[in-house]
């Protein structure tokens, strides 16, 4: 049996998750993400793979952020028929967010006609919502550590991640004619100790080694949380603006939720509405009730009713209530996605509020290169939306401790738990100062010698005739 791997996305970048196996004459691939952030990413979306969608036996997920899944109903446009593998929640979440970023592109290239700022006559969507519903129709949804066959010579297994409702650490297990080897996909990892989702599963070895680093040159230390959240939301509330926090839609949002919630109820903040304007959040939100198993909230919080649904919490789904919050002028607070500001609902607000000095935008996840998010950070004066420059006018406050990504220090923590080192050890999703960060602290704390950060499109011979 001879293994390869090829890099088809984060690689030196930290979005479009897709790296290719050939198994001997399998082709497997691991997660298939969109690229985002940067415009010489994202085109990258329109180019053809360097192989035949069709020739492509089955798709493995990891978890369902659209970076990992969202080239899913492209891959399929181009003659993708086989099965794909993720865990339950997984699949759950996908029925939501591969047809919301459909509805997206539809409406993005119809936008872009009608306004015409696109430099196409014509402009089309990346995929289709038929697309999608084609997508969805091949997953396949496990459970944690159950072992699932895809051929005679090849098992997967789903570990807890950590990271999202239904993430997963993905194992692979490939029995030769001579020797059973392993390779390990960490997935996007999450933190330790923190309120919605355990640490991420312990895992003691592997043959090859594929790891994150989106934080991988950070360390976040531990911090009080809810006091750092309330003083920011106290500072925002003084000034009778607006708080508005872009979110994503799956975690975080309902990361959010859990502390308004908790700072409410010991009054460190005062009782304010909250708007939570994005159906795709909303219907996540719908879904931590269901999955139970897959949070730590199932323990204690969901007796009878939910955090969620708590009095303070209003859920705004249609676009005339969205539209409607931009006349509050109150003191409120507003949850929109996305996270990044690449796309949906928080782009009229953004163009809404940037500009009034009472508001204030407050940033809780990470902004990767060339997204609006990371431009409003950096503090660009001015921000393009909707092919119009908006003033930047508003307090811009960012939140370091809500990140669902482990820091650099909880990744080799977690690498610690392997009992000898990978033959290879490959850093992905990051960025290159990121990634080669990581690689010289694995070298200093563990050891490891071994350790590739791979260039797009790469190939690697991992093993041959095991």
């Amino acid at each position: 049996m001879d293994v390869s791997v090829k890099f088809l996305g984060a690689a030196q970048s930290v979005t479009g998750s897709k790296y290719l196996l050939e198994i001997d004459h399998y082709r497997l691939l691991i997660d298939c993400g969109l690229f985002q952030g940067l415009k010489e990413l994202r085109l990258r979306n329109w180019d053809s793979l360097p192989i035949n969608a069709s020739s492509i036996d089955a798709i493995v997920l990891t978890h369902a952020h659209i970076d990992h899944s969202g080239y899913l109903p492209r891959i399929v446009k181009e003659g993708f028929t086989g099965s794909v593998y993720c865990t339950s929640a997984t699949a759950a979440l996908l029925e939501i967010m591969l047809l919301d970023a459909a509805k997206l592109q539809e409406e993005e290239a119809i936008y872009a006609h009608k306004k015409g700022y696109s430099k196409h006559n014509n402009p089309l969507p990346l995929f289709s919502t038929k697309d999608a519903e084609i997508a969805l129709n091949l997953l396949k949804g496990y459970e944690y550590n159950e072992s699932v066959t895809l051929s005679e010579a090849i098992q997967i297994v789903f570990h807890d991640a950590g990271h999202i409702l239904g993430s997963s650490i993905v194992e692979l297990l490939l029995t030769g004619q001579q020797h059973n080897k392993t390779i390990v996909f960490s997935g996007d990892l999450g933190r330790y100790d923190q309120p919605l989702h355990e640490a991420p599963s312990v895992l003691t070895s592997a043959d090859i080694l594929f790891v994150e680093s989106t934080y991988g040159n950070r360390v976040n230390p531990p911090e009080n949380t809810e006091k750092q959240f309330a003083e920011l939301i106290n500072e925002a509330l003084q000034k009778n603006g607006c708080l508005l926090i872009p979110s994503f839609a799956v975690g975080r949002t309902q990361l959010l939720l859990y502390y308004l919630y908790t700072l409410m109820e010991k009054q460190l903040i005062p009782s304010t509405a909250v708007y939570i304007d994005s159906p795709m959040a909303i219907n996540t939100t719908s879904l931590y009730k269901k999955y139970r198993r897959y949070h730590k909230l199932a323990l204690d919080q969901f007796k009878e009713s939910s955090i969620f649904d708590y009095e303070q919490f209003s859920y705004y789904r249609n676009q005339e209530q969205s539209m409607n919050l931009n006349e509050i002028k109150d003191s409120s607070i507003i949850i929109s996605a996305s996270g990044m500001c690449t796309g949906g609902r928080i782009l009229h607000h953004l163009y809404h509020r940037l500009p009034k000095r009472e508001d204030t935008v407050l940033f809780v996840g990470y902004q990767p290169v060339g997204t609006r998010g990371r431009k409003i950070l950096e503090g660009d004066q001015k921000i393009r939306i909707f092919g119009m420059e908006v003033s930047v006018k508003c307090s811009v406050r960012h939140l370091n401790g809500l990140s669902a990504h482990a820091d650099q220090s909880e990744l080799l923590h977690w690498l610690g738990n392997f009992e000898s080192a990978p033959k290879m050890t490959f850093i992905v999703h990051g960025e290159i100062e990121s990634a080669n960060t990581l690689k010289g602290e694995i070298a200093e704390t563990h050891q490891w010698n071994n350790v590739v950060v791979p260039q797009y499109l790469e190939s690697f011979q991992l093993f041959t005739e095991i």
